[in-house]
């Protein structure tokens, strides 16, 4: 049990360094030191943390190379976004609605991703998921009542 708290805190202390060397563009381009501060990403996002999973993800989706990147970026972003996560689940609905070449659009999950990043105070979130539901999409009818909700929601939030 103390090794395992051990591992955990090292793993966070590592995600927090990482974190904080991101901001350095000089550190981020020196090939040793980028894959130093993946692999604390990666380490904390295995181990579960909601947060580390986001970031990653993210990171994953947006400017990991190839097709495995973007697919375990995704699956991060699942994790995080089943986690309570707003922002993983607002890009998941992004990333549904937009498809891919695996994947037609789909407003259904987009929608429910959206409105799963709408309960986690995500204003972005209802503001796209109001006008996807004041439009309609393939799939999915319009609903102006529900929409004109989701935009008042959407201002209460900030936007």
């Amino acid at each position: 049990m103390i090794q395992h708290h051990y591992w955990r805190l090292r793993a966070n202390l590592g995600y927090g360094l990482a974190r904080l060397l991101f901001r350095s563009d000089a550190l981020v381009r020196q090939p040793r030191a980028w894959r130093w501060m993946e692999g604390q990403f990666a380490r904390l996002a295995n181990l579960g943390d909601a947060r580390a999973q986001d970031f990653y993800g993210h990171l994953l989706l947006f400017r990991g190379q190839g097709l495995g990147a973007r697919e375990e970026g995704l699956r991060l972003l699942r994790l995080a976004a089943a986690q309570g996560q707003g922002r993983a689940a607002f890009q998941l609905g992004v990333q549904a609605l937009k498809g891919s070449p695996q994947r037609e659009p789909d407003a259904t999950q987009a929608r429910h991703y959206w409105q799963q990043a709408v309960d986690a105070g995500h204003p972005l979130a209802a503001l796209k998921l109001a006008e996807l539901l004041r439009e309609g999409a393939p799939g999915l009818p319009a609903d102006p009542a529900e929409a004109e909700r989701l935009a008042a929601r959407a201002r209460e939030l900030g936007l």
